[in-house]
């Protein structure tokens, strides 16, 4: 435990000792009246005195262990780390210097070192479950620390001073007012705390202006600051009413951390009224309101928790006006260690600090799901950089917005404890690829790409001149989102036009499938490609095969016709004709009436299909349009007429002259034109990415 789980411990006002004590020079009985009144930082220089004047082994021993206690409980990692070494080497011999030796190692991320302290400690206390634990947190440490989750984590450099600064809460719905606890120079009182040989604190606040400046920080007048110490505050988000830690200063007695309450009107705080269920013998501290303010949760040292500090939780009375009496959260918040700093989200979630839950170091924050009516479950750590080898607590958010504040030591901190921000940056993912000419591999551009996705989202964008198109982000605007898959598909419009002919290409058949689910960090989704089918005189598509000298479709003809009606789904606006043709066998009429009954079977098979009939044209040639074979510049090279054919296979086998054949006996289409509405198509306009997304501003004036 350092410094912040002690401000929550030990936020307490201490007179130091009399004149007469001082007198007697009596250095350890001193020391140790400081170090039992909270007095830490007074307590080391008086335990160093106390060293030179002990004769024993074993009260220097003491003595030495009471010194790097001192450290521990002011949150100096590194003097305490140094202070236990030196105990153990005196032989000291409560094993507890082994177990906070641990704690003071991986305070510092000397996460090997600490994880054999631990055993060492296991070893010596089999039955604490510290010992087990601090191995575990070691090893989740390292491996959390070695795969950080996205959070971006920055030190709040103008804000901070060299002096604690910590807990921090919003002070406004627009949350661009912060209030936090700081013990700086120009707090009220202006007296030092000898249990950090620091001020006492006072609730600052700070104004962030259109550009993102944050003001010098400013105490709250009085009443609600005084001379004596107050911080750890909350507020609802009308900013009306505040619920804050303090902690009085009378002569001759301890008083323990209250929770006091305070209205505002206009710029001016109510005189503080101390909350009801409050009592002097117990610590109340580090308030948490829900937004509206009818439930608060608080830390408590109160008779019926589950260790040193838990989290209570009390509802506001609204008949009686007052708080009701508090409810501990259980064991499934509440450990036998503390659990402090709690932060009620908007979503229901509870966010707090633990030392108990297994951690990266001191403190650690983890959230808690909503589970019903002052319930909350699956306790989960928010791992690094959320989290750190040191003090990591005070966490809040702004609204439903992945981003926010916290108070941490972490390595980079100024001054005892900082402010932090931190946001969760966008998982930005993209899909890029080509569209080409099939038969050609150039590049065609004005083709429309469309991107589907699984949550609806239905975008669209065009290719360039070189064939490229690219989902990203743009402004605040991401199409291509965490946890969904999309499909992409291309849409030729009229404008685009093939090397070889007006009526441009066939939409491309294939359906890409990407998807994000799943995937925890920034992808490119590349070669997501595309090749069209450039609409030439005729085209082909598998063989439409029938038996000799009939018109009826068999099974594999059925499959074969399923290409083409899939081509005419792709591509919604042309017209076809459906075209069959014969070899040179058989008599002219009879091959003309056949063909012409093959080519009437496979239209009304995808009318069958569901395709309208106004998008066919069934159409028979018999043997008069022979295969043309043309070279690459479109020159004809030889038909294959009866002539050519019979040359040809002369002196062959019989399975080249019927292969020839099968070129003739084919099944084909023509595009006649690209003009086809479907008076039943739902009107849908996607949107596309060349559209201007709206601002956060646009959008809250809508709302």
């Amino acid at each position: 435990m350092n410094l912040t789980t002690k401000v929550i411990v030990t936020f307490v006002a201490t007179l130091v000792f009399s004149v007469n004590a001082m007198a007697q020079k009596n250095f350890a009985v001193e020391a140790d009246n400081s170090f039992n009144n909270k007095q830490y930082f007074n307590a080391i220089e008086l335990y160093k005195k106390a060293y030179t004047k002990a004769k024993k082994k074993e009260d220097k021993a003491y003595i030495i262990f009471r010194i790097a206690e001192c450290y521990r409980l002011t949150g100096d990692s590194k003097q305490a780390e140094a202070w236990y070494v030196k105990a153990i080497k005196a032989n000291y011999t409560d094993p507890k210097a082994k177990l906070y030796l641990a704690d003071a190692k991986k305070a510092q991320e000397k996460y090997n070192e600490a994880l054999i302290e631990y055993q060492n400690y296991q070893t010596d206390a089999p039955s604490d479950p510290r010992g087990e634990n601090g191995v575990k947190s070691c090893e989740l440490a390292t491996k959390w620390k070695e795969n950080p989750t996205r959070y971006k984590v920055e030190n709040l450099a103008l804000v901070n001073s060299k002096d604690p600064d910590f807990a921090p809460t919003y002070g406004d719905k627009k949350y661009n007012k912060l209030l936090f606890t700081s013990m700086r120079p120009g707090v009220t009182g202006g007296a030092m705390d000898g249990t950090l040989g620091e001020y006492y604190s006072d609730i600052f606040e700070t104004q962030q202006d259109k550009n993102g400046r944050w003001s010098t920080p400013t105490p709250i007048p009085p009443p609600v600051n005084t001379n004596d110490n107050e911080g750890l505050s909350t507020m609802t988000k009308k900013g009306d009413l505040m619920v804050f830690t303090r902690c009085l200063s009378e002569k001759g007695s301890t008083s323990l951390n209250q929770l006091y309450s305070a209205t505002r009107k206009g710029t001016t705080w109510s005189e503080p009224e101390k909350l009801s269920f409050c009592t002097d013998s117990n610590k109340f501290a580090s308030p948490a309101l829900s937004s509206g303010g009818t439930m608060l949760i608080f830390a408590s040292d109160m008779p019926g928790g589950q260790g040193e500090n838990d989290l209570w939780m009390s509802n506001y009375n609204k008949k009686e006006k007052k708080w009701d009496a508090p409810v501990n959260l259980g064991p499934t918040i509440n450990t036998a260690g503390n659990e402090v700093f709690p932060f009620i989200h908007d979503d229901g979630t509870l966010y707090f600090s633990s030392d108990g839950h297994l951690g990266m170091g001191g403190l650690d924050v983890f959230k808690a799901e909503k589970k019903g009516k002052g319930e909350w479950t699956n306790v989960t750590n928010l791992k690094y950089p959320l989290n750190s080898a040191g003090d990591d607590f005070g966490i809040i958010f702004e609204g439903a917005k992945e981003r926010g504040y916290l108070s941490s030591n972490r390595e980079g901190t100024k001054g005892a404890d900082d402010l932090w921000s931190f946001v969760l940056p966008p998982l930005l993912f993209v899909i890029e690829g080509k569209v080409v000419d099939c038969k050609f591999k150039e590049p065609v551009e004005g083709v429309v790409v469309r991107l589907a996705g699984s949550d609806g989202t239905n975008v669209e964008t065009k290719t360039d001149a070189e064939g490229k198109y690219k989902f990203a982000e743009n402004g605040s605007a991401r199409y291509v989102v965490p946890n969904v898959s999309y499909t992409i598909t291309t849409d030729v419009g009229k404008d685009v036009v093939s090397r070889k002919g007006p009526l441009g290409f066939l939409n491309s058949s294939e359906k890409q499938k990407v998807t994000t689910v799943g995937i925890e960090e920034a992808k490119t989704f590349k070669g997501i490609n595309f090749c069209l089918t450039p609409i030439e005189k005729e085209i082909r598509f598998p063989d439409v095969l029938y038996e000799l000298g009939s018109f009826e479709l068999t099974q594999q003809s059925k499959d074969s016709l399923d290409f083409l009606y899939n081509t005419l789904i792709d591509n919604g606006n042309i017209v076809i004709e459906l075209s069959s043709h014969t070899d040179f066998r058989g008599g002219d009429a009879d091959n003309q009436v056949l063909s012409e009954k093959r080519a009437q079977s496979c239209v009304n098979y995808l009318i069958s299909k569901g395709i309208p009939a106004e998008r066919m044209v069934a159409k028979g040639y018999g043997e008069k349009r022979p295969v043309e074979v043309r070279d690459a510049d479109g020159n004809l090279q030889y038909s294959l007429t009866e002539a050519y054919i019979n040359k040809t296979s002369k002196g062959q086998p019989k399975e080249v002259f019927e292969a020839m054949m099968q070129k003739n006996r084919r099944t084909v289409f023509t595009v006649l034109r690209k003009d086809y509405v479907n008076p039943n198509a739902p009107k849908v306009v996607p949107k596309t990415q060349q559209q201007k997304p709206k601002t956060e501003e646009e959008e809250e004036e809508e709302e």
